[in-house]
């Protein structure tokens, strides 16, 4: 049931993730999720295994490893529970069928797991997950830019993204933020991101843990008047963050997007009617330039009048 789940939501998104699917990150990955299955199942190589069952079948799974792949089952479910995108039920499973894999093949040969190990290490330190390039409205701070552009105008308020590209919860809410920003972004209400990762100064500025012990990435702030008046989620006194789901329901009510916006939108249309055409001073007339010799007929016929 932990597996049918997220299989049946990548089945419904697939029109709009099969772009990203076949990308190297995604294909690598589920080469090494199945390597321990091929090598229990593929003839030949599986006649060469160790095997703990009675009947003597080394290209079956044995009790031992039936329960590891069962102790799986229960932690993805567990775990996709809180899965906001696809991308998250699928690296879920990616990354806990490597952890599975890792302890199958060390039970089963130390050289194997020793071999699977270096190569997820490899895996780890030269492949990236993609980042997200679709379409948003959203302003990219840095470390001298982000204090002018809350403070710039007092009637803009901001909704800020403090987040970490090293972090798979950052990546993976990338196109839920990327969405409200496309819904709710006008002149009274925009939407940043600003890499704590790579400035460090803002991020113990705006007290903003990077720790993955805090679990505090991505962190949202709200700013009014170029001060916060909320975030998610909220951190208590030991410095770890309060559970919170980062959906795009919970977001909207948590931060009333629905309400702000609509007080956006006046701001937007005063704006916009101060800048109407109407307002500008008129643009004067020329005047008809004078024909000449137009004087000297009119001094003509008062002459004649005198005679």
């Amino acid at each position: 049931m932990a597996l049918l789940t997220p299989l049946f939501a990548f089945l419904y998104h697939l029109p709009q993730v099969y772009k990203w699917l076949l990308k190297p990150y995604y294909v690598a990955s589920l080469f090494m999720s199945v390597a321990f299955l091929a090598v229990r199942k593929t003839p030949g190589i599986c006649d060469h295994l160790a095997s703990q069952r009675e009947d003597g079948n080394s290209c079956d799974f044995d009790w031992r490893e039936v329960e590891i792949l069962m102790f799986l089952s229960a932690i993805v479910m567990m775990k996709n529970r809180r899965a906001i995108t696809v991308e998250q039920h699928v690296g879920n499973i990616f990354l806990f069928s490597k952890v599975a894999n890792v302890i199958l093949f060390f039970r089963l040969d130390v050289r194997m797991g020793l071999l699977y190990l270096t190569l997820c290490i490899v895996f780890l330190m030269t492949c990236k997950p993609p980042l997200y390039m679709g379409p948003e409205y959203i302003k990219y701070f840095s470390d001298k830019t982000i204090d002018d552009e809350l403070n710039k105008d007092s009637r803009v308020t901001w909704i800020v993204e403090f987040f970490a590209n090293w972090s798979p919860e950052c990546q993976s809410f990338a196109s839920v933020y990327a969405d409200l920003s496309l819904k709710y972004n006008c002149a009274g209400l925009k939407f940043g991101k600003v890499d704590i990762g790579r400035y460090g100064d803002v991020s113990k500025r705006y007290k903003v843990s990077t720790s993955p012990l805090s679990k505090q990435l991505p962190s949202l702030v709200l700013f009014q008047g170029g001060k916060e008046v909320m975030r998610r989620p909220q951190v208590d006194k030991k410095g770890r963050a309060v559970s919170w789901s980062f959906t795009e329901e919970n977001i909207i009510r948590e931060f009333n997007l629905n309400e702000l916006y609509q007080k956006s939108k006046k701001f937007s249309r005063n704006k916009a009617e101060k800048l109407s055409p109407s307002q500008f001073p008129p643009v004067p007339e020329e005047e008809e330039p004078e024909q000449p010799g137009a004087n000297a007929q009119a001094e003509e016929s008062e002459s004649k009048k005198d005679k």
